[in-house]
Order: structure tokens, then sequence, then C-alpha cells
């Protein structure tokens, strides 16, 4: 797994370092923005990233934006949630890229505004443990699946031209945060 996990986070870097060397040639607005989240991860049963626990959970998210064309970024992410009960804790932290399409010109939005539809994939790693004194079934809670597939949608409201407040809703985790630019 740990692997898995570097090769992973090569691959990342690697394109990261690919598209901020293209950034000059897509001069954008939306490139360069520093994203962080709170918000909730919806509870999608037993197929669903959070397993069986039957609730939402407080979910961080973390994501850098690259401009790689007109109106389109890229962005690795960290999102992180955790759940424990009286003798389970399992932590998650999915990882990957986000792509975004916004819509402001097709829209004719104000400069005030940014609209935008995206997609996020990657994998989601997970720690889990048991208390070693817990006699029961250990495999009653099942992990998040590791493949990490996500929908969104979502509008940023620019308060000035470093500091922007987001909505992003989604399939599996939606939040609000701040936007540095």
């Amino acid at each position: 797994m740990k692997t898995i996990t570097l090769y992973f986070a090569l691959i990342l870097l690697t394109i990261g370092t690919s598209v901020s060397a293209q950034r000059n040639n897509y001069a954008e607005r939306h490139s360069g923005a520093l994203n962080l989240g709170l918000g909730i991860g919806g509870y999608n049963g037993s197929h669903g990233y959070y397993g069986d626990i039957g609730h939402s959970l407080a979910v961080l998210n973390v994501n850098y934006e690259f401009g790689v064309a007109r109106n389109f970024t890229l962005a690795p992410f960290l999102t992180l949630y955790s759940y424990s009960d009286e003798h389970y804790t399992a932590i998650v932290a999915p990882i990957g890229v986000k792509g975004t399409y916004y819509l402001d010109e097709a829209l004719n939005a104000s400069s005030k505004w940014d609209f935008y539809l995206g997609g996020s994939l990657g994998i989601s790693l997970v720690s889990t443990s048991w208390d070693h004194d817990y006699k029961g079934d250990r495999s009653y809670y099942h992990s998040p699946r590791s493949l990490y597939l996500d929908l969104h949608v979502g509008t940023e409201y620019h308060i000035s031209n470093q500091i922007g407040l987001f909505l992003d809703l989604s399939t599996g985790v939606s939040t609000i945060g701040l936007a540095f630019h």
C-alpha cells in the first residue's frame, strides 16, 4: 500500500509540475487558487465512501488549482475524515485530482462570481484500528472503496482579488470554504 501511495504521489507531483510549467501559456484567473473547505460527507450506504456507519461525517478538504486550458483547471486534492465508536476507529484520506470547468463566460457572469462543474478522481487511503481487548466481530465495519469518484457543481464569490468564498456541492463531499488566489 505504501508503494502505491508513493507512486500516486509522484504522479500527482509530475502532473502539477508540468501543468505549472504550462500556466504561462494559459493566463487564467482560476489558476493558482488554494481552496480550503470544511463540509459534510454524505452517507451512501454500503457502497459509499463511508462504509456502513449510517450518518454523515465532518470533512476537511484542501486543493490547489492549476490552469491547464481556458476555463479549465486541475487541482490535486487531499480530503480527511474520521469515524470512531466505542471499539473502532477509521481515518480516511482520499487523494487525487479534481478537474473543474468554469462556466463564467457561458453564463456571462460578473467578475465577482465563478460557476463551475467538476469531477474528482483518486484513491482513498484508510487506516483502521480496533481496541486491543475487543473480542467481537471485526468484519462488522467495512472500509470505503479504494477508488474515489465525485461529481461537483459549485460557485465562488470573490470578496477581493485575493480571497473568495465558495460552496461546492457534490455526490460525496459537499464543502464551504475560502479560496486564496
